[in-house]
């Protein structure tokens, strides 16, 4: 509970420092206020379906990356314009002097402007809730998947590591379950880091799981798995 309320309190002094910031184009407190918030909708997109863009697969990564950036941005836009129209219209009922700004600002239309500002707000979101994670640690939520059309759910503790096999990955749990998933093992590695180490591109594996370690193999109970040589300076360095 108190990681969700220093969590919403990060949003909210957000809010409050860009309502600063639109204040100074020509708005009122409260109208800047309700454009601040209009950044949350793309921040939050940004972090949702960045963490979904496979990083295996270069091209797709760039392709992909490039049309959820374009799509947010032309969203937040489209946005800003609405609410400022909004304004406009609230400003004329209440016969307000709307005159004074017209035309919406253009840098509430400027995608790099927006893009430095979601971007911001994203990545320190990222890392204030890091930050939570380690000093308030707790106890995580279960990872739920579907294996053959069915639904599963399982603690981190209860999975040993991820395989790999081309389109099919495959959880490895104790108790020596095996549930076959379509997911690709990176979004797997962003989705359940940082308790899982990646020590080839077949396989995560979780670090509590770890009971041993040799120059080229690493060991969960009797399994023995294969460290490649991209990742074997991570593997010495969590060592």
């Amino acid at each position: 509970m108190k990681k969700i309320l220093l969590i919403t309190a990060y949003w909210l002094v957000s809010i409050l420092v860009m309502a600063t910031v639109l204040s100074s184009l020509g708005y009122r407190f409260s109208e800047a206020i309700f454009l601040g918030t209009l950044f949350l909708p793309g921040a939050l997109a940004a972090k949702f379906f960045l963490r979904k863009v496979d990083r295996e697969d270069r091209k797709s990564r760039i392709k992909d990356t490039v049309f959820i950036v374009l799509g947010i941005l032309v969203g937040e836009i489209f946005l800003f314009m609405l609410a400022h129209r909004y304004i406009m219209d609230l400003r004329a009922g209440f016969s307000l002097p709307a005159n004074l700004m017209p035309d919406i600002p253009a840098i509430l239309t400027n995608p790099v402007f927006i893009a430095f500002i979601l971007t911001t707000l994203a990545v320190g979101s990222h890392f204030f809730e890091t930050w939570l994670d380690r000093r308030h640690p707790g106890q995580p939520a279960p990872i739920k998947f579907t294996s053959d059309r069915k639904p599963v759910s399982l603690s981190l503790d209860e999975i040993l590591y991820v395989e790999s096999n081309d389109d099919v990955t495959t959880v490895v749990a104790t108790e020596g379950r095996r549930y076959r998933n379509y997911t690709s093992i990176s979004q797997w590695e962003s989705n359940l880091s940082p308790r899982f180490i990646r020590i080839h591109r077949a396989y995560l594996v979780n670090r509590t799981a770890v009971t041993g370690v040799d120059v080229d193999l690493l060991y969960v109970g009797d399994t023995q798995l294969p460290i490649s040589r991209k990742y074997k300076d991570a593997v010495a360095d969590w060592r």
